[in-house]
């Protein structure tokens, strides 16, 4: 597939928290598309949980992270923000800003206790969530008879092709999308399904979302 024509990123905006030896991190998640965006969100949820010991927070804006931040708000250098950003990072998460807020609980984790604590809480906050492919599709539109309706659609369970739309009329409309490097192998193939009789018109580009399975990374204990 071209460069440029997917990312990942979370399913919706979210929060999960986790309970590490007394002190509560909850992550809360975004989907952002300017730095303008995610400081309003980061703002925001700051000042929601304004009686927390820490809001720390990152965030990676751009298909090649044009825009990145972290803080560690009043944690030790190096031992939050970074580690968040380096979890949204790994997870090749793009568009995405997360505040972690802690409630201390009276037991220090220590450095490297601080900086898993962090990066785990946006990873299990992103696989809860859920994650998701952006995908730069092309639409393609085809008019076929009635008769060859069962065919094509076989056709099209076999490939995996997703379906957009079916618009019954004298004949049968069908509207696809495709990633960008299936159009010219589809159009061959059904071409020569139909044996030539079949007049294939590109409609617009727009990015769809695919689910994605078992997308995870955490930091060893």
């Amino acid at each position: 597939m071209s460069k440029g024509a997917y990312f990942l990123t979370i399913l919706t905006d979210g929060q999960h928290e986790l309970v590490i030896k007394k002190s509560r991190f909850i992550a809360t998640m975004a989907r952002v598309n300017s730095e303008e965006e995610a400081k309003a969100f980061i703002a925001q949820t700051s000042k929601k949980y304004h009686d927390a010991t820490h809001n720390t927070y990152a965030y990676t804006i751009g298909e090649n992270d044009e825009h990145v931040k972290a803080s560690d708000n009043g944690e030790p250098s190096g031992t939050a923000g970074i580690p968040e950003l380096k979890a949204l990072q790994l997870m090749q998460l793009k568009n995405v800003a997360v505040v972690v807020t802690r409630y201390f609980g009276g037991i220090k984790l220590g450095a490297g206790g601080l900086i898993r604590a962090y990066s785990n809480s946006v990873t299990e906050a992103a696989e809860a969530i859920g994650v998701v492919k952006r995908v730069l599709q092309q639409e393609l539109l085809f008019t076929i008879p009635y008769n060859r309706y069962d065919e094509v659609n076989h056709f099209l369970e076999e490939k995996d092709i997703y379906v957009a739309d079916r618009e019954y009329a004298a004949e049968i409309t069908i509207s696809v999308y495709l990633d960008l490097d299936q159009v010219d192998d589809f159009k061959a193939e059904l071409t020569d399904l139909l044996a030539g009789k079949v007049k294939i018109i590109k409609g617009d580009q727009r990015y769809n979302e695919i689910p994605v399975k078992n997308h995870h990374y955490r930091q060893e204990d």
